[in-house]
C-alpha cells in the first residue's frame, strides 16, 4: 500500500464512507453523486447516464475478488465534511470551510484535499455528511374542507406579546402567501427564506450557495401578484414548488393562522431534495444542509434580537445513534445558548409488519436490530433484504454495526446466492471488492471511533456506477455473520441508513428504482428506531399521537436511544392533521397528513409560546417542562414509554410552567 494512500491513515480519523469515496475512481464518483446526496461535482456534466440494468444484458464477469483501487484521488468531486480539530487548533484553516461551531468545522471539500487535510496537526477527526431522508408523512386527503374544530386549536393558549422566531427547515417549498401566513394587512409573516437549492436571487451572508429572500422581497411579490394576475410563489421564484409542500403544511401547523402559535414570525430554510435525480449533482441534502439552516436561523433570530423555535422534520439513520454524531453535536452547541429550542420528528419507522396484503408500510419500519454474542466463538446473525421482483435496486445501501469497545468482533458476509466471503477482523477492511455480478461490497471493522469510542462495523452494497451501465445490487437476503472474537460485553445495535424510494427508469424487463432495503421480519427489533438527529441531547423529539383513537401512531418511532437515554420525549397529534396546503391555490386550500412531520410542529409551536413569555428559557428547561406537565395517555402511567415517551404535550401547562420558572421564595423572609 502507498504511504500516501487514505487508508493508511488511522481507521478513527477518516470515516469509513470518505475512504470508500476517495478510493474509488473519478467516474464512479461523477456516477455516484447523482444518486448520493453527499457527493457533487464541480462543474455542470456533460454526459448524461444511461442507466442499463437489465442483468440479462450483462455480461458474466470473470475476474477474481480483489479490491479496485483507483488511479488517482479525484479532484473534480466535493463533498461536505465535518471535521473535528483538539482545542488549541480551532483556528485551523480548512479549505472549503463554511462555518464552525465550537470544535467543528463544516467544510465542503474535494477528496484530494480531504487527503492533505488528514495530515494536518490538531485535526482528530473528518466525517461525512449523512443523507437525509425525504419526509414520508401519509396523504389522508387531499381535498379536506377546513375542521369546525381543529385539534391544533386546543394548543394555542392566548396572543403572544413578546415577539418570537419559529424556524422550519423543510422541503418542498413554502407558500409565503398562502392565507394562513398573512397578517391583517396582507403581508406574509415570513421574514425570510433560504432556498439551498436555489440561484434567483444572491446567498445568504456568510454562505456560497442558494437564494435568500427578504420579507420586503416577499411582499412585493404579494402585492405585484395581484397587479399581474399571477401566484407571488412565481414571482419570487423557489428551486422547489411541489403542490401539497412538506414544509408550507409544516410550518401552518407549527406558526399559521390556525396554527399553534399564529402571532410568530416566520422563517424557512428550504432543503434541496430535488426530483430529478440528475439535478441533484447540482446540490447537497445531507446532514450538513441542516447544520447550516440551523446556524442561519440562529444568526437571523439574534439579528432581530428575539428567541428562536426551530423545527426539524426530516432525518438520517446512519450513526451511532447516540447524540455523537457531528450534526447532533453541532445542534446541541447552537443549544448552549438561552433563548433557543429544536423540536425534532421522532421518524416514521415504527410499523414492523403488514397488516393487509397491500401494506408495505413495513419496509420503512424494518432500520433497527440488536443482539448480544454471550461468550467468544458464538455468532450471531443479521438478515439484510434488498428487493427484487421486476425492481433493481441501483442506491448505495448502508448497514453499521455499532458495539462497545471492550468487545472484538469479526464480521463476514453471505451475498444471495454465493458463498460467505472472507471474515473481516477488527481493524481490518476489504474496500470496493467486486463481485460476481459486477457490483462492489466494502467492509470496515474499526475500533474505538473518535466520536465516541466505541467499535463500528460498516458495510456498503454499491452498483457498478459506469457510464455504459450501472449494475444493480443484488436482489435477495444478504446474511451478515457477527463473530465473538473476544467477548465482555456482546451487546451490539445495527441500523440501516435509508434512502428514499424513488423510481429512476424502466430497462428492459426491470424498473431502476433507488429503494430502502430492510431487515427480515426475524432479524428486526422492535425499537431505537428514531432518528439519529432525534436522539441529540438538547433537542425535543416528538412521536405520533393518533388523538382520534387516543394511541400511538403505528408508524411513529420508538426509543431509547443506544446510550440508553429516555428519547422521544413527548408526543403531540399527529394523525389526521388539516393545515395549509402549498401551492394548491386559492380554492384548494387545505391538505390532511398523518406522521411524525406533523406531531413536532406542534410541539415547536407550544416551544414558541413558552419563549414568548420567558425568552431566557434555554434548550433543556424547555425539554424539562415539558416533560414534567406532559399528560399520560388514557391506561397509562408517568413512567417513559419507548414510543410514547413521559405522554402528551400540554400547552397551557407549559406555559404557565415557563412564566413562573424564575419565582423563587425566599424562606427568610
Amino acid at each position: 500500500m502507498a504511504k500516501d494512500d487514505l487508508n493508511h491513515i488511522p481507521s478513527t480519523l477518516v470515516d469509513a464512507k470518505l475512504r470508500m469515496y476517495a478510493n474509488g475512481s473519478q467516474e464512479v464518483n461523477e456516477i455516484r453523486a447523482g444518486f448520493q446526496g453527499g457527493l457533487s461535482v464541480k462543474k455542470q456534466l456533460k454526459h448524461y447516464l444511461q442507466l442499463q440494468s437489465n442483468l440479462a444484458e450483462i455480461p458474466q464477469l470473470t475476474r477474481s475478488l480483489k479490491k479496485k483501487k483507483a488511479t488517482n484521488l479525484p479532484d473534480n468531486i466535493l463533498t461536505n465534511v465535518f471535521v473535528r480539530v483538539t482545542p488549541d487548533q480551532t483556528d485551523l484553516k480548512v479549505p472549503g470551510k463554511i462555518i464552525e461551531k465550537g470544535n467543528i468545522i463544516s467544510a465542503r471539500l474535494s477528496l484530494t484535499q480531504i487527503h492533505d487535510l488528514k495530515n494536518k496537526r490538531g485535526v482528530v477527526s473528518i466525517e461525512s455528511g449523512r443523507p437525509l431522508r425525504h419526509p414520508t408523512p401519509k396523504i389522508e386527503s387531499e381535498y379536506p374542507g377546513k375542521p369546525e374544530k381543529n385539534i391544533l386549536q386546543s394548543f394555542k393558549i392566548k396572543p403572544v406579546q413578546q415577539k418570537v422566531l419559529i424556524g422550519i427547515i423543510d422541503v418542498g417549498g413554502f407558500d409565503f402567501s398562502h392565507p394562513e401566513f398573512l397578517d391583517k394587512d396582507d403581508q406574509t409573516r415570513f421574514v425570510a427564506i433560504w432556498d439551498q437549492g436555489g440561484d434567483f436571487r444572491e446567498p445568504p451572508n456568510g454562505f456560497d450557495y442558494g437564494s435568500e429572500f427578504n420579507r420586503t422581497q416577499l411582499n412585493s411579490a404579494i402585492k405585484d401578484s395581484k397587479k399581474l394576475k399571477i401566484p407571488a410563489f412565481e414571482i419570487e421564484k423557489q428551486s422547489v414548488i411541489s403542490v401539497g409542500s412538506h414544509g408550507t403544511h409544516v410550518a401552518s401547523i407549527a406558526a399559521g393562522k390556525s396554527g399553534v402559535c399564529p402571532d410568530a414570525l416566520i422563517a424557512g430554510v428550504l432543503i434541496s431534495l430535488t426530483p430529478s435525480e440528475l439535478d441533484r449533482r447540482k446540490s447537497f441534502y445531507d446532514s450538513a444542509s441542516i447544520v447550516h439552516a440551523v446556524a442561519y436561523l440562529s444568526r437571523l433570530a439574534d439579528s432581530m434580537e428575539i428567541p428562536l423555535s426551530i423545527n426539524i422534520s426530516l432525518g438520517t439513520n446512519g450513526h451511532a445513534h447516540d447524540g455523537s454524531d457531528a450534526m447532533s453535536r453541532w445542534i446541541d452547541f447552537e443549544l448552549l445558548s438561552e433563548g433557543r429550542c429544536v423540536t425534532v420528528a421522532a421518524g416514521n419507522a415504527g410499523q414492523e409488519a403488514a397488516e393487509t396484503p397491500d401494506d408495505h408500510g413495513y419496509v420503512m419500519g424494518r432500520i433497527h436490530s440488536s443482539g448480544k454474542i454471550k461468550s467468544r466463538g458464538l455468532t450471531s446473525d443479521i438478515e439484510w433484504c434488498v428487493v427484487g421482483n421486476s425492481i433493481s435496486d441501483v442506491s448505495e445501501n448502508e448497514l453499521e454495526v455499532w458495539y462497545p469497545s471492550q468487545d472484538r468482533f469479526a464480521v463476514s458476509v453471505k451475498p444471495p446466492g454465493m458463498d460467505w466471503l472472507p471474515m473481516v477482523k477488527a481493524n481490518e477492511f476489504i474496500e470496493n471488492l467486486q463481485l460476481h455480478d459486477g457490483s462492489f461490497l466494502s467492509v470496515y471493522n474499526d475500533l474505538y471511533h473518535p466520536a465516541n469510542g466505541n467499535n463500528c462495523i460498516a458495510i456498503f452494497l454499491s452498483p457498478n456506477y459506469n457510464k455504459r451501465q450501472v449494475i444493480p445490487i443484488r436482489a435477495g437476503i444478504w446474511q451478515v455473520r457477527l463473530y465473538g472474537e473476544d467477548i465482555r460485553n456482546g451487546e451490539y445495535h445495527a441500523w440501516i441508513e435509508r434512502d428514499d424510494p424513488r423510481p429512476v427508469g424502466p430497462t428492459g424487463d426491470t424498473a431502476d428504482w433507488n429503494f430502502p432495503s430492510f431487515f427480515s421480519e426475524k432479524t428486526n427489533v422492535d425499537n431505537t428506531s428514531i432518528s439519529s438527529l432525534a436522539c441529540a441531547r438538547y433537542v425535543v423529539s416528538v412521536g405520533n399521537y393518533d388523538h382520534i383513537n387516543e394511541r400511538i401512531n403505528k408508524t411513529s418511532s420508538q426509543g431509547p436511544t443506544r446510550d440508553g437515554r429516555t428519547k422521544p420525549e413527548v408526543i403531540a397529534p399527529g394523525t389526521k392533521i388539516i393545515a395549509a396546503k402549498g401551492f394548491g391555490g386559492v380554492h384548494d386550500p387545505w391538505i390532511e397528513m398523518s406522521g411524525t412531520s406533523m406531531a413536532a410542529p406542534i410541539v415547536c409551536g407550544v416551544a414558541a409560546q413558552m419563549l414568548a413569555v420567558n425568552s431566557k428559557l434555554t434548550a433543556p428547561q424547555i425539554s424539562g417542562i415539558m416533560i414534567r406537565t406532559s399528560k399520560p395517555v388514557p391506561g397509562t402511567d408517568y413512567h417513559w414509554k419507548d414510543d410514547l415517551g413521559f405522554g402528551v404535550v400540554d400547552a397551557q401547562a407549559c406555559v404557565a410552567e415557563a412564566k413562573q420558572i424564575e419565582i423563587k421564595k425566599d424562606l427568610k423572609k
